[in-house]
């Protein structure tokens, strides 16, 4: 059998650029993006293929000390990724000298699967900052192959996809040679509705929301979606719609905007907000959201 395939699965800290590589390696945004921490909630999958080979990707939330249900559920799917990588993506930052978990870190200097460590944003340093990280990463991570990269402008990708390739094992695909990901529809429409929420609303609002899209009807030329944003309180409901309606609608018309690329049709979006109380601590609400699975 000359065909390859395998899961490689991608951890570090919050914000360090994992959700960026992953869009880079799919060539689809399957992973929302944004300058805040926990952005990631769920371990998603890109799947990749080529004639002889499908690569399993797998985004996975930062690493942190969980305060709450949620976060714990979250750190669930980072453990998670230990148990089937075949390849495990390490990624750091330019400036960072270690992982929020030891033990999570003691799993990576300990791995006895391929590990390669991605010292990402190397665009914000300079040649001896570059080196001196690369060195201090040798020392604390001996068993990985350490790469330098530039995830948001592309630099050394390509080489870090080529050298993914040249670690799977020789297996048949996992999924059909035309799948993208593994996640519903409906996954993706919450996840941009909530990106558009984290960028747009301070503090706590953000981590206090969850999406639920409860309608999908695809017809020839249009999609027609129902959405509801969960909040915990009645004072974070009032501050999701805004004044007049005003800021709902902003997350409304921009979520549509990117929808309507991903899709490649008319979006028709309707947008609720309903009160949640203490959905992050609530295990029910939790799998309902498809967490702690």
């Amino acid at each position: 059998m000359s065909h390859k395939a395998g899961f490689v699965n991608i951890i570090g800290n919050p914000n360090v650029g994992k959700s960026t590589l992953m869009n880079a390696f799919v060539g689809e945004k399957l992973s929302i993006i944004t300058s805040k921490a926990q952005t990631t909630r769920h371990r998603i999958l890109g799947i990749v293929n080529g004639d002889d080979f499908q690569v399993l990707f797998s985004d996975t939330p930062g690493i942190i000390k969980p305060a709450y249900e949620l976060q714990e559920s979250m750190m669930g799917f980072v453990k998670s990724a230990f148990e089937d990588a075949d390849v495990l993506i390490y990624m750091v930052e330019i400036g960072e000298q270690a992982l929020k978990d030891e033990a999570f870190f003691k799993k990576i200097t300990s791995s006895k699967i391929p590990v390669l460590l991605l010292l990402n944003k190397i665009d914000t340093s300079n040649q001896e900052q570059l080196e001196t990280q690369v060195q201090l990463w040798a020392e604390k991570v001996p068993n990985a192959e350490i790469i330098p990269i530039s995830a948001l402008e592309g630099f050394q990708v390509k080489e870090v996809f080529d050298r993914i390739i040249e670690l799977l094992p020789k297996s048949p695909p996992f999924y059909p040679k035309d799948q993208l990901t593994d996640k519903p529809e409906r996954f993706f429409i919450n996840e941009s509705i909530r990106e558009k929420i984290l960028l747009h609303y301070k503090k706590e609002i953000p981590y206090a929301v969850e999406v639920d899209t409860e309608e999908f009807l695809e017809e020839e030329n249009i999609i027609r979606i129902r959405s509801v944003i969960m909040v915990e309180r009645d004072t974070q409901k009032g501050i999701i719609i805004g004044h007049k309606g005003s800021a709902l609608k902003r997350v409304g018309v921009e979520a549509r905007k990117d929808l309507e690329k991903f899709f490649g049709k008319q979006i028709h979006l309707e947008l609720y907000v309903k009160v949640n109380k203490n959905w992050r601590s609530n295990q029910n609400q939790l799998k309902r959201f498809g967490y702690n699975q």
